[in-house]
């Protein structure tokens, strides 16, 4: 009877350690508040609202905006859902999962990782050769690529870095090598997306 007791006492103790988030659990919170965050101006600007992005955002996408272009109002939609699924991921990212999810998890979490920062060193080095004068803006968007140089260049790199650093230590404590592979696919799918976007001028 000792004997057995002291076995489910150990079992329950392992069942609540393996459903508590392990020691390198912040990122992943720190993940999901960036997608909180990030989430908020798309669907406030989806619903017709342009408070922050006159002077944040490209002319072009404004005038999308103020006239309710239908296609680029779903874009907004879709994205901030995007974004939302970006901090369920991080919350994914925070917990033990059975197989099949760990490996779904670390396959977007390094695609996430990989876009995110690929965006923001954009942003981040064209405004640094627009401010350099190597490249040449318009008076009336300079300040628009300094808010991309200095805002959201440098948030989208730290939002792929919260989430580099949620996916390695997620497989850290996970004890399961074979799952860095995964993570490794989506970071090189994420690779080949933004280059095509990039050589077709969409990203």
């Amino acid at each position: 009877m000792t004997i057995k007791c002291s076995v489910d006492g150990a079992a329950r103790l392992s069942l609540r350690r393996a459903s508590r988030p392990g020691p390198g659990g912040w990122p992943g919170h720190a993940a999901a508040a960036w997608g909180l965050l990030f989430a908020v101006p798309s669907f406030v600007w989806a619903m017709g609202s342009t408070l922050g992005a006159e002077s944040t955002v490209s002319p072009s996408l404004m005038k999308l905006a103020h006239d309710r272009v239908t296609w680029f109002v779903a874009v907004l939609w879709v994205t901030g859902f995007l974004k939302l699924f970006g901090a369920v991921l991080g919350i994914g990212l925070t917990r033990r999962r059975g197989t099949w999810m760990s490996r779904l998890l670390v396959f977007c979490g390094g695609g996430a990782t990989v876009l995110l920062v690929w965006h923001g060193c954009l942003f981040v080095a064209h405004g640094v050769l627009v401010e350099a004068g190597a490249l040449s803006a318009a008076p009336d968007l300079v300040g628009l690529t300094r808010w991309y140089l200095y805002l959201w260049g440098p948030w989208f790199i730290v939002g792929g870095l919260a989430f580099a650093a949620a996916t390695i230590r997620y497989v850290r404590r996970q004890d399961a090598p074979r799952e860095r592979l995964y993570g490794a696919v989506g970071a090189l799918g994420a690779v080949l997306l933004s280059l095509a976007a990039t050589v077709t001028g969409i990203g």
